[in-house]
């Protein structure tokens, strides 16, 4: 028989501890300074549910959340949240990191589900990211348009 846990759980605490891995300190704890009269219920309440009772459950890993969370927020045009969520993806834990490539991956995936438009921005947001981060050039590459396929000179 095993003796019982001599600390009891607290869903707030074990929320935040899995915010911070999943988000980053820097992130939580400019959320939390944030806090206010009006939004710290809300603060509380989403670190007790969805950082605790949701990203708390073992069966999927932080890593299947993600690719869920990304794709979720551009099914429901939640940008600033995917945009969040990117960062937090590409600077993860390893074991939960993505690269820039899955993320591309979810927003390919979002074109056909989500639609066009959908994606479209999400690549504009994730590029944006990616190259805050150093992880693309900072001006994209122009292929040079070969002289048979210029458009005819006007009349």
């Amino acid at each position: 028989m095993t003796a019982p846990d001599a600390t009891p759980s607290n869903p707030y605490e074990d929320g935040l501890v899995n915010r911070r891995r999943v988000l980053g300190d820097a992130w939580v704890d400019k959320s939390l300074a944030n806090r206010n009269g009006f939004n710290a219920e809300f603060q509380e309440l989403i670190t007790r549910h969805a950082w605790n009772d949701i990203w708390g459950r073992p069966a999927l890993g932080d890593k299947t959340r993600r690719f869920m969370v990304l794709s979720m927020m551009l099914g429901i045009h939640a940008y600033e949240e995917f945009a969040m969520h990117v960062r937090a993806a590409l600077d993860g834990p390893p074991e939960s990191r993505l690269t820039p490539d899955e993320i591309k991956e979810v927003i390919m995936m979002a074109a056909i589900y989500c639609g066009v438009p959908v994606a479209n921005h999400a690549f504009g947001i994730a590029t944006n990211i990616l190259r805050e981060k150093g992880l693309l050039p900072a001006t994209p590459a122009t292929p040079a348009t070969p002289a048979s396929s210029a458009p005819p000179a006007a009349q």
